[in-house]
């Protein structure tokens, strides 16, 4: 098999996982009064992405996870709040990655989820245009950082794993 036959294919299961996750994750309820908290559990296969593959491969990846799951969930409105989300947090993690290396590649998950919170108010704001919104978003910011946190953590772990299955 070629190396771009295998990256694709590495690609290609990559976008299916985190596809099947964020799947499995719209059947999760919200315990939490506010709408739009979740722990974006998909995001571990992005923040592994991140420190494995080249920024054009980790934004086709995110792009492909974005529309197909709009499509899967039925709410494309929902596309936009995640797609400017996601944009910000992606470029983002791509910077930090010059500066934070893999073994602490939680702390960029942290700051890409404050990142993709960022995004996603912005989006709210200008669609909505209700200013009262911004005072959602100090709750968005704690929910985000734990949930970076804990899809950081994830991530340091599935890396791990990978690299002593690969040995």
């Amino acid at each position: 098999m070629s190396a771009r036959v295998r990256r694709l294919t590495e690609l290609s299961v990559l976008t299916a996982v985190a596809l099947i996750i964020f799947v499995i994750e719209l059947q999760i309820p919200n315990p939490f009064p506010i709408p739009g908290i979740k722990l974006g559990l998909s995001n571990i296969i992005t923040v592994y992405a991140v420190y494995h593959y080249k920024a054009h491969e980790v934004a086709a990846v995110v792009a492909v996870r974005l529309a197909l799951g709009a499509v899967f969930s039925g709410n494309f409105m929902a596309l936009i709040y995640s797609a400017s989300g996601a944009a910000l947090c992606l470029i983002g993690m791509l910077l930090l990655r010059r500066w934070i290396d893999e073994k602490h590649l939680w702390i960029a998950s942290v700051l890409g989820a404050v990142l993709h919170n960022t995004g996603q108010m912005a989006a709210a704001l200008i669609v909505m245009q209700t200013p009262q919104l911004i005072l959602y978003y100090p709750f968005l910011l704690v929910s985000g950082c734990l949930a970076g946190l804990f899809t950081g953590l994830c991530a340091q772990f599935v890396t791990l794993r990978l690299k002593n299955w690969k040995k």
